[in-house]
């Protein structure tokens, strides 16, 4: 039976980053239960960094994440990681109320926001429909993000430093055994001292295998779709849009628009598929700000974004039952923030310091412990 310092299960992009950066210091083993890793939620991201997007715990962990994915390690990747996009909210008059929380938060995370009319707005984005919305906020700092090199740089680099990647691999129990946990999946049985559960929407159900008692994590499924602009349009310099309401958005992808209804609709654990009618919306409420109908979608799909009930992550270990350490519940952040939680996991983990990064940005070292949730 093979034997690990720490068994990380969940093959997605919080689970690689903590592999990441446990692996030069333990030995590592990562779980996918997937034929091939980023299967989920991270292979169906939006791909922007926005520092202005989410909670105020949220937008720490980004400020966090930035000086990673604006200056990788050697060998991380051999391309940026961060390309500029920016992120623009749209809103009524009758909406003023959100851009007065939009501009408290940006003091309060030092980021900067840059108001524009509508008018101004629209020179930027041509297809916005005049009428449609009354005022306007810039992130500039928000980036387009290459979400499969970022998550091959964290394989590569766990994989340099020893760490080893199973895929294909569901975990079907974990049994505490002394000093170790006894892991047993599809076709592997190991010993592990820490197993950390980073298994996205299946986070509760894995804990439940431990015999641990649920946190009452949700997954909510989000559809997104691709769809033309009208020839003669230049997309490259737009950036992405957002409604007051987060009602919708849309951003350039790859020569088209992405967009979505931005929805949270319960589900369970499971391979998530878009509703017809979610698409339907969508396009309706982006057909109501852009001058052009979408008369045909390209492709169109779904993740799920997993929430605790006060909308933060979770990553501390679980007070009744020693080495079994919660990484989840990252919501639709989990890109964004993927390197400071990662390192905020390992250090913990570790019994290290807590890195310089986050202390530059007021995080404690149990501010994200589940015990909040019991």
């Amino acid at each position: 039976m093979d034997e690990f310092d720490v068994c990380v299960i969940g093959g997605g992009m919080a689970g690689a980053s903590v592999a990441f950066h446990l692996a030069p210091h333990a030995r590592v083993l990562l779980l996918e239960r997937e034929p091939h890793v980023g299967y989920h939620s991270t292979g169906r991201s939006a791909a922007l960094y926005s520092p202005q997007y989410g909670s105020l715990l949220i937008r720490r962990l980004t400020a966090a994440t930035g000086p990673f994915l604006n200056a990788p390690p050697p060998g991380f990747a051999a391309m940026p990681l961060l390309t500029p996009r920016g992120f623009m909210t749209i809103g009524t008059n009758a909406e003023r109320g959100t851009l007065d929380e939009l501009h408290a938060l940006a003091q309060a995370t030092r980021s900067p926001l840059l108001p524009l009319s509508a008018e101004e707005a629209r020179a930027r984005v041509p297809i916005l429909r005049a009428g449609s919305f009354d005022w306007a906020a810039l992130d500039t700092n928000a980036m387009d993000m290459d979400v499969d090199v970022m998550l091959q740089g964290f394989l590569r680099g766990s994989r340099g430093h020893g760490a080893k990647v199973a895929t294909g691999e569901e975990v079907l129990s974990l049994e505490r055994q002394a000093t170790y946990w006894h892991v047993r999946t599809t076709s592997l049985e190991l010993r592990a001292a820490v197993v950390v559960n980073a298994s996205g929407a299946w986070a509760d159900e894995v804990a439940a295998r431990a015999s641990i008692a649920p946190l009452g994590l949700v997954p909510y499924r989000r559809t997104a779709f691709n769809f033309d602009v009208p020839t003669g349009n230049d997309l490259s310099g737009w950036p992405m849009i957002i409604d007051a309401g987060e009602r919708f958005y849309f951003k350039p992808d790859a020569g088209r628009l992405l967009g979505s209804l931005a929805e949270e609709s319960a589900s369970v654990a499971c391979d998530s598929q878009p509703d017809d009618l979610d698409v339907a919306i969508a396009v309706d409420r982006i057909e109501q700000v852009i001058d052009f109908p979408i008369r045909r979608i390209v492709r169109a799909w779904s993740g799920l974004r997993t929430f605790s009930a006060d909308r933060d992550p979770v990553s501390g270990f679980e007070s009744t039952a020693s080495g079994f350490y919660w990484h989840a519940a990252i919501g639709g952040y989990g890109i964004q923030t993927s390197a400071a939680l990662g390192e905020y996991a390992a250090a913990r983990i570790l019994d290290r310091p807590m890195p310089a990064t986050l202390l530059e940005q007021g995080l404690t070292p149990t501010e994200l412990d589940a015990g909040r949730l019991r």
